[in-house]
C-alpha cells in the first residue's frame, strides 16, 4: 500500500506544485479523503483499494461526468484519476459549503426532477458500476420489473443468504413480491438516477446550490432515487414539493417507496449486518 506521502508527491507532480497541504477529512466507509490544498486552490482527494475495488473511482467519475452532462444538477468538476500499485486515487474541485436554505432546497427538488426527465429506450446503462462498496449490475433490460428483479434484489437476496443473514422463509416470500411487482410499477419511461440518494451523498455549494456526489447511476424508475431520500430522512417538505411542481408523484408512491428501498436495505443487511434486518421483513409482511 501506498503511503500517503507517495500519493501525496504524485499529486504535487500532475499539479505541478512544489508543495501543497494534504489535510485527511471525512470521506466515508470505505475511503481514505484529504482536502489538498495549493497556493491558489483547494482540491478534494479520495484513496481507496484498487484491488479490493477495481474500477471504482473511474465508475464515479463516469458517473458524475454522465450526471454533469444533463446540465440539470451541478457535480464536482473532475481533475484526476489514476492509480499506484495496489491503490487508486480521485481527484476533484473541492466544494465549499454553504446554507441549506429555502432556496437550496427548492432548487434541488426541480433539479432532481430534471435529472429525472433525461429518459433512455431502456432500463440500466452502458456499464456496470458500484453502490457504495456493492458492484451493481446495469445489464440492459426493457422491461423494469425485470430489471429489478434480475438485476437488483435477486443478488443480493443470494449474497444474503450465503451469508445466513436471510432464510429459506425470507426468499419465498421474495419469491411472491417478485410476482407481485406489476401493480406497484406503472408504465413510465426510464429516468437517469443518481442511485445512491441519501443524505450524505448531496451537498449545498457557496451559492446555495444542490451538488450531487458518489453517484451509483443507471436508468431506472425515478421512485428508486425519492424513495432512498426517505429512507435515513434528512430532505426538507420544501424539496419534495418542489419536486412535485414539475414531476408529480404517482397516487401510489408510498407503497413504491417502500418496495424500492427493499435494495439499499439489502445492502444494507450485507454490509453491516442484521440490524437491517427488521425494516426488510415489514415490507415483505406488508407486500409479499
Amino acid at each position: 500500500m501506498q503511503s500517503p506521502l507517495t500519493i501525496q508527491n504524485a499529486l504535487k507532480e500532475k499539479l505541478n506544485k512544489s508543495s501543497l497541504i494534504f489535510q485527511p477529512v471525512n470521506g466515508g466507509s470505505i475511503n481514505q479523503a484529504y482536502r489538498v490544498t495549493t497556493d491558489d486552490r483547494k482540491y478534494f482527494c479520495k484513496i481507496n483499494s484498487a484491488i479490493a475495488f477495481p474500477q471504482l473511482f473511474i465508475k464515479e467519475s463516469n458517473g458524475l461526468e454522465e450526471i454533469r452532462k444533463t446540465k440539470t444538477i451541478k457535480v464536482p468538476a473532475f481533475i484526476d484519476c489514476f492509480e499506484m500499485e495496489d491503490q487508486q486515487v480521485l481527484l476533484m474541485e473541492w466544494i465549499k459549503e454553504g446554507e441549506r436554505s429555502g432556496k437550496f432546497w427548492k432548487k434541488f427538488g426541480i433539479s432532481l426532477a430534471a435529472l429525472h426527465s433525461i429518459s433512455n429506450d431502456q432500463y440500466g446503462f452502458k456499464e456496470n458500476n458500484y453502490m457504495g462498496s456493492i458492484q451493481q449490475c446495469n445489464n440492459w433490460n426493457s422491461n423494469w420489473n425485470s430489471f429489478f428483479i434480475e438485476q437488483r434484489l435477486k443478488p443480493l437476496v443470494e449474497k444474503c443468504i450465503t451469508k445466513s443473514l436471510l432464510t429459506n422463509k425470507h426468499l419465498a416470500a421474495f419469491e411472491k413480491l417478485y410476482t407481485h411487482l406489476p401493480q406497484f410499477f406503472e408504465d413510465q419511461p426510464p429516468a437517469l438516477l443518481h442511485g445512491d440518494l441519501w443524505n450524505g451523498n448531496f451537498m449545498c455549494n457557496d451559492r446555495s446550490e444542490p451538488v450531487l456526489i458518489d453517484p451509483a447511476i443507471y436508468f431506472g424508475h425515478r421512485s428508486m432515487d425519492l424513495a432512498m431520500t426517505a429512507l435515513f430522512g434528512g430532505f426538507d417538505s420544501l424539496f419534495y414539493k418542489a419536486y412535485q411542481s414539475a414531476y408529480s408523484f404517482p397516487t401510489n408512491y408510498s407503497a413504491q417507496w417502500k418496495v424500492c428501498n427493499l435494495y439499499p436495505l439489502l445492502i444494507h443487511l450485507l454490509l453491516f449486518g442484521k440490524g437491517y434486518l427488521l425494516q426488510t421483513e415489514q415490507i415483505l409482511n406488508e407486500f409479499a
